[in-house]
């Protein structure tokens, strides 16, 4: 028996992580000798959270190791394609068709959901706070928020969303990067006092990682930052966590630093904050002069994408239920301004209606026959791909 509360990659991979119903779905089928009825189902998004304007895709990689060795034909949008709920006519864009045999797959569909909701929220807000922060550093700070065991996704699609660095060691194994961080509060409080905290971390911590001296623990911050860049003359950045009890203007003390570090000489000193921060609060403290900053529980807890999977086709046969479009559909993107067009699979390559560019079709083949046909890039090749698109969508 395991000993934390969550599934083993067989139980997922054999299908045991799917809702009941999915279950007695598959037995009735077999039953009734229909489980190689074949289908086609695709994933689409209700409204976007917070009324987004667009998201990122992201999980694309476990979704295709899930489907790996089950019959089915998977297409797909590649990880990190920015995607939106309706295309420029107002019609639902899939972003993902399965096609074969419904008891092959039906199974599978709780899961597969599970795999693209979550992650693809979490990589959509850091893409935001990645356009907010333009070309200042976002480190994520996320992981104590939830279980563990989702360490790694969280900072993967964080990471793939435009974050630069991750502090958890599982999570930089996932973006093959190096974990980031300095010290916390407790170094300090064991040691007796900030100075004693940050010599000893200059003494023994390898001479490669940055010195970032914490300058929030026991005195005022700006006291406690001029202090810092007194004691080290290496010092990197100070990091202000001041919590939201004593906050007070947090872009004011932030402003209030820079002066004071200025003040002395210490231009290149950097200010890094953390604690609480969310959109309005990187804009506010990003004018008032912070470098860097680490983003923990808006990002983690980012809401997820309302994905759903269904079937569009029956045996050949045009189908939906109410609410949904029938029939099988292609998703074409002018790669100019990023304008999608939803058609019927049979109706032939669109120009743009925006800019009469040429458009390309978005639904890849992931999975033949249950083979992974797809490139799986790292992480950090996503995350390029999503920087690349980044700059030509807006920020609603």
């Amino acid at each position: 028996m395991p000993i934390f509360h969550i599934a083993s990659d067989e139980e997922i991979k054999k299908g045991e992580t799917t809702d009941i119903y999915f279950v007695r779905t598959k037995q009735v089928l077999e039953a009734k000798g229909l489980e190689k009825t074949s289908a086609v189902a695709e994933v689409t998004s209700g409204n976007l959270p917070e009324n987004w304007s667009w998201s990122i895709l992201c999980g694309i990689e476990e979704l295709a190791l899930l489907f790996k060795n089950i019959p089915v034909d998977v297409y797909s949008m590649p990880e990190g394609t920015a995607f939106y709920s309706t295309d420029i006519q107002g019609f639902h864009e899939p972003v993902m068709r399965i096609e074969g045999s419904y008891g092959a797959f039906c199974i599978y569909e709780t899961a597969l959901l599970g795999l693209i909701c979550q992650a693809s929220g979490i990589a959509t807000r850091a893409a935001r706070l990645r356009k907010i922060a333009e070309k200042k550093q976002l480190i994520s700070f996320g992981i104590r928020r939830m279980h563990p065991s989702l360490s790694p996704m969280i900072d993967r699609a964080a990471f793939i969303g435009g974050f630069d660095a991750v502090s958890c060691l599982a999570g930089a194994r996932s973006t093959q990067t190096e974990p980031v961080g300095t010290m916390p509060h407790a170094l300090i409080v064991v040691l007796g006092d900030q100075i004693k905290a940050w010599k000893a971390f200059d003494d023994i911590v390898e001479k490669d990682v940055p010195r970032v001296a914490l300058v929030d623990t026991y005195s005022d911050e700006k006291t406690e930052a001029i202090l810092a860049a007194e004691t080290l003359k290496n010092l990197r950045a100070v990091r202000l966590d001041t919590p939201l009890s004593r906050k007070g203007n947090f872009a004011e003390i932030v402003r209030e630093v820079r002066w004071e570090l200025n003040l002395r000489g210490y231009e290149q000193v950097k200010i890094f904050v953390s604690g609480g921060l969310n959109e309005g609060t990187i804009k506010q403290l990003s004018k008032a002069g912070a470098d860097a900053f680490g983003v923990g529980t808006y990002v983690c807890n980012s809401p997820a994408i309302n994905f759903a999977l269904d079937i569009v086709q029956i045996k050949g046969k045009l189908c939906a239920k109410r609410g949904k479009l029938g029939g099988k559909k292609e998703v074409w993107r002018c790669q100019e301004c990023l304008t999608d067009i939803v058609l019927p699979y049979y109706k032939p390559q669109p120009k743009c209606p925006k800019c009469r560019s040429r458009t390309e079709r978005m639904l890849k083949p992931t999975i033949k026959k249950g083979k992974i046909v797809a490139k799986l890039p790292k992480p950090k090749e996503i995350r390029r791909f999503v920087m690349k698109q980044l700059d030509k969508l807006p920020l609603d």
